[in-house]
């Protein structure tokens, strides 16, 4: 199984990260090894979707139920046959002095032995880019926070 878990302070506000993460169809244009998105059901708590991952020729589809709980916390997870377990957690705490402290959880174990070790290989340099992107797509969308 591989888990990983990356906190920040960003100053940005709750809400514009909650809906930054909640912006699902919008991460080919952002997040790493994301080919496609598509939403097929959406309400206020909830989206399901299916997601393409990959790199070159290897490319997984699977798909995933959404938790919202706008602007504190998107808890997604998948019972999807590519996986023994899957679940990541973003939470949003307005920080006393300013911003938002976020924390980014990720925990997969993927049912291919292969796929795993592949995965785990690489997998907190993977994460933290991942990251990364949302940073760096917050700053695009919301400015550079003085």
């Amino acid at each position: 199984m591989a888990t990983y878990t990356q906190r920040r302070h960003l100053k940005y506000s709750a809400a514009q990260l909650f809906d930054l993460v909640a912006d699902v169809e919008r991460y080919p244009e952002f997040v790493p090894w994301m080919i496609t998105t598509r939403v097929h059901r959406r309400t206020d708590e909830n989206l399901w979707t299916d997601l393409t991952v990959g790199t070159g020729p290897l490319r997984k589809c699977f798909s995933t139920v959404v938790a919202l709980d706008r602007p504190h916390r998107i808890a997604i997870s998948s019972h999807d046959p590519l996986f023994d377990r899957f679940e990541q957690q973003w939470t949003f705490k307005p920080a006393s002095e300013g911003g938002t402290h976020v924390e980014y959880n990720v925990d997969f174990k993927f049912r291919s032995r292969m796929l795993q070790t592949l995965m785990e290989l690489s997998f907190a340099d993977r994460a933290a880019a991942i990251v990364s992107a949302y940073i760096y797509r917050a700053r695009r969308l919301y400015g550079t926070p003085s």
